[in-house]
């Protein structure tokens, strides 16, 4: 699979703070031998987030885009409803499974506002913005993840 990370941090984008999610996910990918193909650090706005979104997805350079951080309860966390205007058909299953699974370790997993879709070809999953919380979430859904992609994309046509 091809990857884009959109780590969503207003410190981040400033320079105020070194990115420790967004080098974690593409870790992840890569052991799996996908190919992370864009990586950006980006404020925490919700028409930036969008704008991204939008043109990762509809330029077809990702099949898989990840945002981390921006999914909790602060006041500028904004990345679900950046991803709200932007997906064609929502995904609740992944969302619903990284809570589930995650609360096992801590119930603090409830509160996120994570959301997953789709926009034409990609799937679009935003994780939390912690390390930890990327690490735990993604090993709940990343071997599913290909199957759905595939299915979007037309390569398996039945089940």
């Amino acid at each position: 699979m091809k990857i884009a990370i959109l780590t969503v941090s207003d410190k981040g984008s400033q320079g105020l703070r070194e990115d420790a999610s967004g080098p974690v996910i593409k870790e992840i990918f890569t052991d799996r031998g996908d190919e992370v193909v864009f990586y950006e650090v980006i404020p925490d706005e919700k028409e930036v987030i969008s704008e991204k979104l939008r043109e990762l997805a509809d330029n077809e350079r990702a099949d898989l885009l990840v945002t981390t951080g921006g999914t909790g309860f602060a006041p500028r966390d904004v990345t679900p409803e950046a991803t709200g205007e932007v997906i064609d058909r929502e995904v609740p299953g992944l969302g619903e499974k990284m809570r589930a699974e995650t609360a096992k370790y801590t119930e603090l997993a409830y509160l996120s506002r994570a959301k997953a879709g789709l926009r034409h070809q990609s799937l679009i999953l935003n994780l939390p913005g912690s390390p930890k919380a990327v690490r735990e979430c993604l090993a709940t859904v990343i071997d599913i993840i290909p199957h759905g992609i595939s299915v979007l994309q037309g390569e398996i046509t039945e089940h």
